[in-house]
């Protein structure tokens, strides 16, 4: 297996890309530009799968990355700089529908074909700008949780139960995800109520809103988190407030602390997840058919989701996840 070039965005990669006289070695089969959307551990299975599937290829591209920590300017001055030289495709979670639509545009204009995982542009905006679009079906991936909480609202004989939302909706996904929650909660348990619905991004900001919510709501049976951050947080703040066996959590995005937490089964009762590795992979191998001259028929390209509904399953995570890479 050949090792690839893999170069941090930055001085170094903007260095990198002015020395005239590396034209004719480094790129020479490909050069892939590659963003990261923040530090969680999910990009970092992204990050494994896509080289692993690179480094598995007969393309021996040079890949350029770097990690936006969920910034537009990082990832629009990223944008600006792989788009003036050679670069043969842009892969990226993009930080915003809207803010990131002008990058994007700038590279598709650059002939840079783009393909988005995870995240994406409006709708609009992506079929003009956008070769592929990597992505779970976030309404169903909501939809799972829906059902698991459901079903232990059933099981615990809770008719009318109340129910907080910590969201991350500044991501269109993250909006498709609760509306999928949502709808398949209230068909299996109608008497359902969403008493509040509150943004925390970061680990800490949704701590600190699932402490709100409880203060507020001080019935609150469930929290739905929608994904990684805001689920741990809801977890944390449950805990903080020394609740558990009172309000439970269910959530998106496993992780060695989400399968150490659903191995308690305490608090959190179960996980839906999109597996940054797998998706890592797909994006790599579509981007592969796109280098040869193959895009899909269809922007979607679909990844899998897994469910995780037990303490068993937490355990059994953590086992077959040793390094802790989702």
């Amino acid at each position: 297996m050949r090792s690839k070039k893999l170069i941090a965005a930055g001085l170094a990669m903007v260095a990198l890309l002015g020395v005239s006289g590396c034209a004719g070695q480094l790129g020479a089969d490909g050069r892939v530009a590659v963003v990261y959307l923040n530090a969680e551990g999910y990009y970092a299975g992204v990050e494994r799968g896509l080289e692993s599937t690179f480094d598995a290829s007969s393309r021996d591209a040079q890949i350029i990355s770097t990690n936006i920590l969920s910034d537009a300017s990082r990832e629009s001055t990223f944008v600006d700089t792989i788009s003036s030289v050679d670069t043969d495709a842009l892969i990226l979670s993009p930080a915003s529908a809207t803010a990131s639509i002008p990058a994007i545009r700038l590279a598709h204009e650059s002939g840079v074909p783009v393909i988005c995982y995870n995240t994406c542009i409006d709708d609009e905006a992506a079929l003009e700008y956008v070769s592929a679009y990597i992505l779970g079906d976030p309404t169903e991936f909501g939809a799972a949780s829906g059902r698991q909480m459901g079903d232990y609202f059933l099981e615990e004989g809770i008719e009318n139960p109340q129910v907080g939302v910590l969201n991350c909706e500044q991501f269109e996904v993250c909006i498709d995800r609760r509306k999928g929650f949502e709808a398949a909660l209230l068909e299996k348990v109608p008497g359902a109520e969403i008493v509040a619905n509150q943004e925390g991004l970061t680990l800490d900001e949704a701590v600190e809103r699932g402490e709100q919510v409880l203060t507020s709501a001080p019935d609150l049976d469930a929290f739905y988190g929608e994904a990684g951050s805001q689920m741990l947080g809801a977890v944390r703040a449950v805990k903080a407030r020394g609740l558990e066996g009172q309000v439970v959590v269910f959530g998106g995005d496993m992780s060695t602390q989400a399968a150490s937490m659903l191995g308690d089964n305490s608090i959190l009762k179960g996980v839906t997840d999109i597996s940054g590795i797998k998706m890592g992979e797909q994006a790599a191998k579509v981007t592969l058919d796109i280098l040869n001259g193959n895009e899909p028929d269809e922007l979607i390209v679909p990844a899998p989701i897994d469910e995780y509904v037990s303490g068993a399953d937490g355990e059994e995570w953590i086992e077959t996840h040793p390094d802790g890479i989702p």
